[in-house]
């Protein structure tokens, strides 16, 4: 049977590509490391640009960046992992960066923040290779990634590694899913747990923040509370920081939803309540499906709309 539709443009085809490298750095082991992050954004007809040097789609000019921080416990996470939800930012017009950062077992703290800059740096160099807006850039995680992200909101300066130099690392806008507001509530009680001789773990060097922070069992306790203070966004809020959402699920086993409503807390006793959301997610969990509705989404859509459109 023969049939003619007439589907219209009004949606815009979204490309997708993979392994961009933004950045050379070191492992633990001094050993070199490349870093990279994908990209998903409107940017026209790919193929038909390839084939014949022409797009037949005219552009919607630069697009607003959100850079993906994946979470895993800072174990290291395929970048793409979340990717196919967050098609849903690039139907929304903005490009999608995911990136990979240094897992704990091959940098110390702070180096997955200064990758998470470097990237941020990276895309801001390469804005009009992509189309992207580079006025216009926003940082947004799950988990560990919502800690990074949060501290991205932060815009403090000493994080910024000699790549990419001459160009800024500060975001606009940063959204936080159940990430950690404050470290040291955790490594207590991981401390505690530690004493359980059923505990998933044995030792501090076990533990999601004792691997990251290279914390020990016999490391004294101001040593430990002051490696916490260094990697807690609670201890940084400052007024040149970006606009923050803050979403946390009400039932989170992981990261309890007390540690984000006192970074909250802290948030609004500096004054920065007008340009801070923070969202209690109803029967949330750590990184369940809650966070992934489209009503769930649309309100981090509409938060980055505010400050990047």
């Amino acid at each position: 049977m023969k049939h003619i539709i007439d589907p219209g443009k009004e949606r815009r085809s979204i490309n997708f590509t993979d392994n961009i490298c933004y950045s050379h750095v070191t492992d633990r082991e001094g050993k070199p490391l490349d870093l990279y992050l994908s990209l998903m954004l409107q940017n026209g007809n790919s193929e038909m640009r390839l084939a014949s040097g022409r797009d037949d789609e005219v552009s919607t000019g630069l697009q607003p960046v959100v850079v993906w921080i994946n979470g895993a416990g800072y174990r290291g996470a395929d970048k793409n992992l979340m990717a196919a939800e967050l098609e849903y930012f690039a139907e929304r017009g903005y490009a999608v960066a995911c990136v990979y950062y240094r897992s704990s077992a091959q940098g110390r703290w702070p180096a997955q923040l200064i990758d998470c800059k470097t990237a941020v740096r990276f895309l801001r160099a390469h804005a009009a290779e992509y189309g992207l807006d580079p006025a216009c850039i926003a940082t947004f995680g799950r988990s560990a990634g919502g800690h990074l992200s949060a501290f991205m909101a932060l815009n403090t300066d000493g994080y910024d590694s000699d790549e990419w130099a001459g160009f800024s690392s500060r975001v606009q806008a940063a959204a936080d899913y159940f990430g950690i507001g404050d470290m040291e509530p955790l490594a207590k009680r991981e401390a505690e747990n530690l004493k359980r001789p059923d505990y998933r773990w044995h030792s501090f060097p076990e533990t999601h923040v004792g691997a990251l922070l290279d914390l020990t069992d016999d490391m004294p306790e101001a040593e430990m509370l002051r490696r916490c203070h260094e990697a807690s966004p609670i201890n940084f809020i400052n007024p040149g920081m970006c606009p923050l959402a803050i979403l946390h699920g009400d039932q989170d086993p992981l990261i309890p939803i007390e540690n984000n409503e006192a970074f909250y807390a802290r948030l609004v006793e500096a004054g920065l309540e007008g340009q801070t959301e923070f969202y209690t997610v109803k029967n949330g969990g750590h990184g369940t499906r809650e966070f992934f509705q489209a009503e769930t989404k649309a309100v981090v859509a509409d938060f980055f709309d505010r400050y990047l459109r």
